[in-house]
């Protein structure tokens, strides 16, 4: 019986904390063909939003952003791609030469019945989750309590996300400074508010941002931040409140985050 064409899918590590797949590399070569998030989209056969989310992701797993925006209505604006998005493209294409020679050979040996096995080991782990906010960072400290400890994660120059987890967890984790980890952060987690002076609340992290999208729906509209160094942290909220608060693109707001709703992560 004939083996079954074998294909692979190529999925580039950066220091173990964020993967980068064909698809998102297909993205990244269509933006610095057209330089705008609308145009390419459309090339890759994406909605514009779907574009827009693959970009930021993008920016928030990587130390510095690989690509640059800048606004220009709903669906204008430029972008281009920083010389670090320039190098990711390059290393996913070596990569992928090399993987394909790499490939002809192991297809080849499919057919030999001793190595049967082989087809079932190639499978690739990749960590999914709902959390609509993944954001890589350093861990910076980790403070021991008599049941939790708290952990704080630098994801920019000036941005740190402080988690209260379980201290089996952060042994489990492998959690200490210098640690890479990923912050998820469910959007309906984010509470948001205006920035102003002297606010004062309960929760752990109050993250300032620039306003930088608001997509207005018929229950929940989705409000995105922009932090330091590239990047972004989106909160969905009501309608309701959305409409009370008046956000638009270029308000100044704050984030607040309890740090029991941090979920850390690492690969």
């Amino acid at each position: 019986m004939a083996v079954p064409a074998l294909t692979a899918s190529l999925v580039l590590r950066r220091d173990g904390a964020g993967r980068v797949g064909a698809d998102r590399i297909a993205l990244l070569v269509a933006l610095r063909e057209h330089g705008s998030i609308s145009a390419a989209a459309k090339a890759v056969r994406l909605s514009y939003k779907g574009a827009w989310d693959v970009v930021q992701a993008l920016n928030n797993l990587f130390e510095r952003p690989l690509v640059l925006t800048q606004a220009g209505g709903s669906r204008g604006g430029a972008t281009k791609l920083t010389p670090e998005g320039e190098a990711v493209i390059a290393a996913f294409q070596s990569a992928e030469a090399e993987l394909a020679y790499l490939f002809e050979a192991v297809e080849r040996r499919l057919g030999d019945p001793a190595v049967g096995p082989l087809r079932s080991m190639l499978w690739s782990l990749n960590m999914k989750t709902s959390a609509r906010n993944a954001l890589r960072g350093v861990v910076e400290s980790v403070t021991d309590g008599a049941v939790n400890a708290e952990v704080i994660l630098r994801v920019g120059d000036s941005t740190r996300i402080v988690a209260v987890i379980t201290r089996p967890s952060v042994e489990a984790l492998g959690l200490e400074p210098g640690r890479e980890a990923i912050a998820l952060i469910k959007a309906s987690f984010v509470i948001l508010a205006p920035e102003t002076p002297g606010l004062r609340t309960s929760a752990r992290n109050s993250l300032a941002g620039t306003v930088v999208a608001v997509e207005r729906g018929a229950v929940n509209s989705e409000v995105t931040l922009a932090l330091d160094q590239g990047k972004t942290l989106t909160a969905t909220i009501t309608r309701e409140s959305a409409e009370g608060l008046h956000f638009a693109v270029g308000d100044r707001a704050v984030a607040l985050i309890k740090a029991s709703h941090i979920i850390l992560a690492v690969e």
